[in-house]
Formats: C-alpha cells, sequence, structure tokens
C-alpha cells in the first residue's frame, strides 16, 4: 500500500460543525420516480469550453488524466473484486483529494450524513437528480444508514455513489489508532471515504489507505451546514455561495451539501446557475456498486 498512499495528495478541511442526535423515523421506503422540479439536463451534453474556465484548465478528462499521470491497470472500479486491485494506483499518480479523483471536465454534487428528521428525503432527492440524467455521491454516516438498507440500495440503483462517512461522524484525528480502524471499518463499505469536518491528517490518511480507502473532500463548501441567527444558511445565500465560487473551484469540482440542510431544496437553482456558467454536472449512466471509480467516470 506504500504506492497507494504516496498517490494522494493532502487536502484542507475548512468543514466544522458538530454532530446532531439520532432521529428515529419510518422504517421501509419506497420510491417513486415522479415528475422532477428541475430542468432537465442532456446525459450527452458536452464539457464546457476552456475559455469559460480560465487560464490553464484542461480542455478534455483524457488529456487532464494524462497530465496528472493517471493509469488504470484494470476494469471499473465499481466492479467487484476477487482479492486483487484491477485498478491500482500507479506510484507516481498524484491524486487530488480534494476533487475526489475528479478529472471529468464536470462537477460532482455531493450530499453528506444523514436526513435525520426525515430518512426518506435522501431517496426523493436521488430520485430527482435521476430524472435529469445527474449523478450524485452521498456519504452516508453508518450509524444511521445502517437501519435503513433499503435507501442505500435505492441510492445505488438510482446510479449514485453510495460511500463511506465514518461510523458516528466523529472527529477522526482525535481518536486512537484503533478507534480511528474501528470507525472507518464501521462506516458504510465502500473505497472512498470523507472524514467528517474533512479532518484527516497523514496518520489518518495513510490507515485510510492501508484499509483501501482514497480519502475525498471537496473545492467547494456551499456552507449549508451553518446557522446564521439560528437557523440552516437560506436556500438564497448557497445558491449564491455556489454561484460565486471560483473557476478553479469549479473546474473538476466538487461540491459539499447536506442531507439534513437548505441544501437539496436549493439544488434547482445550483443546477440552473451552473449550466448558466457553462459548466456541467457528473451524468448518471445507470446503477452502480458499492465502489466508486477512479478517475471518477463523469
Amino acid at each position: 500500500m506504500s504506492g497507494y498512499r504516496a498517490a494522494l495528495r493532502r487536502g484542507s478541511g475548512r468543514h466544522r460543525r458538530r454532530r446532531r442526535p439520532p432521529v428515529k423515523s419510518a422504517a421501509a421506503v419506497t420510491v417513486l420516480v415522479t415528475c422532477s422540479a428541475f430542468a432537465a439536463a442532456s446525459l450527452d451534453d458536452p464539457p464546457p469550453e476552456c475559455s469559460k474556465k480560465g487560464p490553464g484548465a484542461a480542455c478534455s478528462g483524457r488529456n487532464a488524466q494524462r497530465a496528472a499521470g493517471i493509469r488504470r491497470t484494470g476494469g471499473p472500479d465499481d466492479a467487484p473484486r476477487n482479492g486483487s486491485d484491477q485498478n491500482a494506483v500507479e506510484p507516481d499518480v498524484v491524486y487530488d483529494r480534494e476533487r475526489c479523483g475528479n478529472t471529468s471536465n464536470r462537477i460532482l454534487l455531493t450530499l453528506d450524513d444523514w436526513p435525520y428528521n426525515d430518512p426518506d428525503r435522501a431517496v426523493r432527492v436521488g430520485a430527482q437528480l435521476q430524472s435529469q440524467g445527474i449523478r450524485a455521491a452521498f456519504f452516508l454516516i453508518n450509524q444511521f444508514a445502517a437501519k435503513y438498507p433499503q435507501i442505500v440500495a435505492t441510492l445505488r440503483q438510482q446510479g449514485h455513489w453510495v460511500a463511506n462517512h465514518s461510523f458516528s461522524h466523529a472527529k477522526l484525528s482525535s481518536l486512537s489508532e484503533q478507534a480511528l480502524k474501528d470507525e472507518i471499518a464501521g462506516g458504510l463499505p465502500s473505497n472512498m471515504l470523507r472524514p467528517p469536518y474533512g479532518d484527516a491528517g497523514e496518520r489518518e490518511q495513510d490507515i485510510a489507505a492501508d484499509m483501501g480507502y482514497r480519502l475525498c473532500n471537496w473545492t467547494i463548501d456551499t456552507h449549508d451546514w451553518e446557522k446564521p441567527g439560528g437557523s440552516f444558511t437560506s436556500v438564497d445565500a448557497i445558491r449564491t455561495n455556489v454561484r460565486n465560487a471560483t473557476p478553479e473551484e469549479k473546474h473538476n469540482g466538487v461540491i459539499l451539501g447536506h442531507l439534513f440542510s437548505n441544501f437539496p431544496d436549493a439544488l434547482p437553482g445550483i443546477i440552473g446557475d451552473l449550466h448558466d456558467q457553462g459548466y456541467h454536472l457528473c451524468r448518471n449512466t445507470g446503477p452502480v456498486g458499492d465502489r466508486v471509480p477512479y478517475p471518477l467516470q463523469c
């Protein structure tokens, strides 16, 4: 795993908040994909022109992968593995933790934690995005997700990646080595880990790599988790935070949002704004397994 660890680049964690207590809710989830409130997005829409991304931006996912030294040695990462790593990362690869391996010229939407008061909200959001042909990544706290396995299965069936966000949302850098390993092992089985609060140093990164995980942070923090004036950040403010992010943050970008906040309600405006600015989202090409491909297949 030494080559694997060497491929990872430490990212910064700007995200700080307290854990929320669990809230019990309904047991079974049945999803009906209905007409989305979002504007429809084409599955084969082209990536924006380089001129819209600013100086030095890569013009194609393939060229960007070559520039980063990314090489693949097998089939898709979301296929089951049988003992060997079919997609071993070469030791000379520089893995961008903040972009989660995204070199697609598209933007990845991510939704964290858990919809504490309404578990069904996760699959409703997933259905809306699926109806638009958009794939997102859900990083779920397994302390709650484990009680609703059908939600995880439904999200993956909808074409969304579902990955590890630890078992209880503990701050990984504050844990002993064994507690850290237990916290990661207790999370949703995957090959990608978003550390709670974005907080992970070299020790946490190395242990995660030894356990088969790449770390995934973000380039755009919507600050939806903040509570100015005692209430979560408004839909309009979330939308503004994304719209005003820099071209560098948007190019091959990763947007951080949460299932418990106003972020899901802000998605129609966010998606519309990004399209108006010439950007496109990761395309949903159908059901996925428990592994997130590297580079991301957007």
